[in-house]
């Protein structure tokens, strides 16, 4: 008998027929004799619905009443599931976050979980009863007041979940079978990879994958959870019960480098077409000028990325190139200009026409040759990098977005990604 943590997504709970079929999918591995905790996402469309109201109602509004207004999406998704196994013979009830409780930082709308404590939840899964429980929200102790984890935190809920019940396998329910190579939509001949490690996976997750958050990553490898990423929409007698020495048989384990037997060397290629362009072009080059730049973008919480220094010919000034999320060009910009005294006299440009490229794969740790092989494909292709940067198992270029689908499928072929 094995505990398993089950996540469903909010396509996965769309309407009552789809909670039903998550239902289905529940029951399967209670009688397949094994415990269950089933965390669920809020119906399709509902938090961007809630989130609407929020902001029509006030523009600038009480962080704390936006989280209590958020997290009922994920309350109605429990209940309703709760009702659903209910009514299929199975005893279960539903949790909110604070009633677990799961115990989050005060940072609200994206507050981190801080611990967990999970002995009633643990005590009713040893009673045989199924624990239905709210992910993306948890309480803020200082306050009492219900906290939210950011977008996409319930695959966080649902770690966080599996380390605190000491669960065998966290199960995450998406509309994908698994993690593939590339994205399906632009690769026709990517394939889904039976094994990723927590490294590659993690890269993905930051690169454009959106798959599982990256926060639910982080949380899995520090703790060496297996997580595994499987379809909700294939039927539920169609799978058979998790079974702790069979787990490959379907989906994408999420796992520790040492489980992979064999590794490629490039696992697989991922693209962000949300990436914006700045550049201050003729900035003094002196001592701490990059410090003078980028502290203030890090006192306005804006996360910097690729970062390029090029010195003009002069040899007394230097353009500093660097990317953003595309939805925060507008603050970059403003935090630049408002920084100017300190920064000094600078020339402005920037551009959200861009995309980033990322090959990715722990194999590169132990060959040489990745980054030629793909900077002379692309150069092939007449595609030009504008910025690069790397990792241990990743390397990232910044390319014109009008190029992005021609280099990812370049790419997936030249590093033999493709499948027959």
């Amino acid at each position: 008998m094995s505990v398993v943590v089950m996540k469903f997504g909010g396509t996965s709970v769309a309407d009552i027929e789809h909670i039903r079929n998550v239902a289905r999918h529940v029951k399967r591995e209670v009688e397949g004799g094994n415990k269950i905790a089933v965390v669920v996402s809020a119906m399709a469309g509902v938090t961007n619905q809630l989130v609407s109201w929020v902001r029509e109602a006030a523009i600038l509004h009480d962080a704390r009443e936006y989280d209590a207004v958020v997290a009922t999406g994920e309350q109605v998704s429990a209940g309703l599931l709760a009702i659903v196994l209910q009514s299929m013979g199975l005893q279960a009830r539903s949790w909110h976050g604070w009633q677990v409780p799961i115990l989050t930082s005060a940072a609200h709308g994206a507050a981190r979980i801080k611990g967990i404590d999970g002995g009633g939840v643990r005590q009713r899964l040893e009673d045989g009863e199924v624990a239905v429980v709210t992910g993306f929200q948890g309480i803020e102790p200082d306050r009492q007041r219900i906290a939210t984890l950011g977008r996409g935190g319930s695959d966080t809920s649902a770690v966080a979940m599996a380390v605190a019940l000491k669960a065998d396998v966290c199960d995450i329910y998406t509309d994908v079978d698994g993690v593939y190579t590339s994205d399906p939509r632009i690769v026709l001949k990517a394939h889904r990879l039976p094994k990723v490690s927590y490294e590659e996976m993690l890269e993905m997750a930051s690169l454009g994958s959106k798959v599982l958050q990256t926060r639910s990553v982080e949380l899995a490898m520090v703790n060496r959870l297996r997580v595994r990423v499987l379809s909700s929409f294939v039927a539920p007698d169609a799978m058979a019960p998790v079974h702790i020495d069979r787990l490959e048989d379907i989906g994408t384990i999420v796992c520790d480098e040492d489980e992979i037997v064999e590794s490629q060397v490039v696992s697989g290629i991922a693209y962000a077409k949300d990436e914006a362009k700045v550049t201050l072009i003729k900035v003094e080059d002196k001592p701490g000028v990059a410090a003078r730049i980028f502290g203030p973008l890090a006192e306005a919480n804006i996360n910097v990325d690729m970062i390029v220094q090029n010195v003009t010919p002069d040899g007394q000034h230097t353009d500093m190139t660097f990317t953003v999320q595309a939805a925060e060009l507008p603050r970059t910009l403003e935090a630049l200009q408002a920084a100017k005294e300190v920064i000094g006299d600078f020339g402005l440009n920037s551009s959200a026409d861009v995309a980033k490229v990322s090959v990715i794969g722990i194999g590169m740790r132990s060959h040489a040759g990745v980054a030629a092989m793909m900077f002379r494909a692309l150069a092939d292709k007449g595609i030009n990098i504008l910025a690069i940067t790397t990792s241990e198992i990743k390397i990232s270029v910044l390319i014109d977005a009008a190029y992005a689908e021609l280099a990812v499928r370049t790419l997936h072929s030249i590093y033999g990604l493709d499948a027959d």
